[in-house]
């Protein structure tokens, strides 16, 4: 059966304008904004969503993916500012611009299908968000504790999978597609003052695992990346001072990933090339942790 498009108006999308270059609509509730930058009717061959996608790595992977002619939904959350920069800036034509708040159930499990509708189906589903509080165990109170694990589990687990889910139809009925999970070095080697975030991505890992098997049917490829650290503002703290130097020194080439290294590996990963990946989680380390 083919998926419904939302239609317009409707609480889970945007009214659409398909009118010229950079058309806008502005629509209501909790889902704010649709912008185009496509003339109508205009179509690339390939359609992906990347969450995140305003900075850092999610930014890469969208500009590596419109290199390649792939229209491209950019997500982000709050920096907007700097997501209309990126959309402005993308190579080719058909990509438009998507605001949602992941840590909102309903906007995570809409956010697919604003997509597909906003792009004409999808193919590619980039599962890039992600957000990074510490919590030291001895050092928190039990409600910060609460709160910081209901925060990290909502918008680095639960949305994914609620992404995954909506986006799963839209992938079948384009013959399929992929579905890649930027997860963390953190989910094998730990955080020890961040468990919560450790245990997202290890839970991101397992659920691409599993989807890897019940997508299948569909042809849909699901893999997982498992960066360390990278050079981004999320991890700037990390990478100043005397601490910088210690994180560097964690690899035997005394740096850490760039955001490109990243986006290169998700190039590879949705080419076609290597669809027997399905199922596999790809350490992006540096040799900074190793595993067997």
């Amino acid at each position: 059966m083919r998926p419904e498009l939302p239609t317009c108006g409707s609480a889970s999308a945007e009214p659409l304008s398909f009118g010229s270059l950079g058309a806008t609509h502005e629509g209501s509730g909790n889902n704010k904004q649709v912008e185009f930058s496509m003339a109508q009717g205009e179509r690339t061959r390939r359609r992906a969503l990347v969450t995140g996608a305003s900075r850092g790595i999610g930014r890469e992977i969208a500009r590596v993916l419109a290199e390649d002619g792939v229209a491209v939904a950019v997500h982000y959350s709050a920096s907007e500012e700097r997501a209309r920069e990126l959309l402005a800036t993308l190579p080719g034509t058909g990509h438009v611009l998507l605001q949602a708040d992941l840590a909102d159930e309903a906007q995570a499990a809409a956010l697919a299908p604003r997509a597909a509708q906003a792009l004409g189906g999808l193919d590619i589903l980039v599962n890039n968000a992600g957000i990074f509080r510490e919590h030291p165990v001895r050092e928190v109170d039990a409600a910060e504790w609460a709160a910081r694990w209901k925060e990290i589990l909502a918008v680095n687990l639960l949305a994914p999978a609620l992404l995954i889910h909506a986006a799963r139809p839209f992938l079948a009925v384009a013959g399929g597609g992929y579905i890649v999970n930027i997860g963390s070095r953190g989910a094998f080697r730990g955080e020890p003052t961040a468990p919560a975030y450790g245990a997202s991505k290890a839970g991101l890992h397992g659920l691409g695992q599993y989807m890897a098997v019940a997508l299948a049917p569909d042809k849909i490829y699901v893999v997982n990346l498992a960066p360390g650290f990278v050079e981004t503002e999320m991890a700037r703290e990390a990478l100043q001072g005397e601490r910088g130097v210690a994180t560097r020194g964690q690899s035997p080439h005394q740096r850490v990933a760039r955001s490109e290294e990243i986006a290169e590996t998700v190039r590879f990963v949705v080419s076609g090339r290597a669809d027997w990946l399905t199922g596999g989680t790809i350490d992006l380390n540096g040799a900074s942790y190793l595993r067997s």
